[in-house]
């Protein structure tokens, strides 16, 4: 079984662990808001993610990363040998679309990770307006995968969004397995 390790980065009060949650249908800590300490891992098993019944599936971690920057420190050992990278905001506040550039120098050009391997999420807190067509986002973040997230809404919509970035990521794994292996062969 494959194994992903991916890191949900972004701003305090985002929706990262509710947004990590929900993908791992893991229901603690729902209801009242907590900030993550450090990190949180939580691991998700998805059987036959290509949809095929030959794949052998993948295990993700999920590595809900706090948003509090005292923990700066630590990043560099949260990513150590991640495949992805998950930036997740609250588009109706300002500060969180400049913070967002800080997540992805950090999380995504110091990795160095490609642009596929990064999915931005615009969560879309329970009762807000949930404006998805305005939101301009300066270069380099407007070249990334950026999806709407609005859980009262389209659970469904958001759930399959992730697996098609979890789908990608998986595909990426096992290209750069089938290259490495090419390599050793010749």
């Amino acid at each position: 079984m494959l194994k992903a390790k991916v890191l949900l980065v972004g701003p305090r009060e985002s929706g990262k662990s509710v947004l990590a949650n929900f993908v791992s249908e893991t229901i603690e800590g729902i209801g009242s808001y907590s900030p993550t300490q450090g990190v949180r891992i939580l691991e998700y098993e998805k059987p036959n993610l290509n949809g095929n019944s030959k794949g052998a599936g993948c295990r993700f971690e999920l590595w809900d990363c706090s948003g509090d920057q005292k923990f700066e420190t630590c990043w560099p050992a949260l990513m150590k040998d991640s495949h992805g990278v998950i930036i997740i905001f609250n588009p109706e506040l300002p500060s969180h679309l400049k913070e967002i550039e800080m997540w992805y120098s950090c999380f995504v050009q110091q990795q160095p990770l490609l642009d596929s391997q990064c999915l931005l999420v615009a969560h879309h807190k329970p009762g807000s307006a949930g404006d998805t067509e305005n939101l301009s986002l300066a270069y380099p973040l407007n070249k990334l995968k950026l999806i709407h997230s609005n859980l009262e809404e389209d659970p469904e919509d958001v759930r399959m969004e992730f697996m098609k970035y979890f789908r990608s990521i998986i595909n990426l794994i096992n290209e750069s397995r089938e290259r490495e292996e090419m390599s050793i062969i010749s």
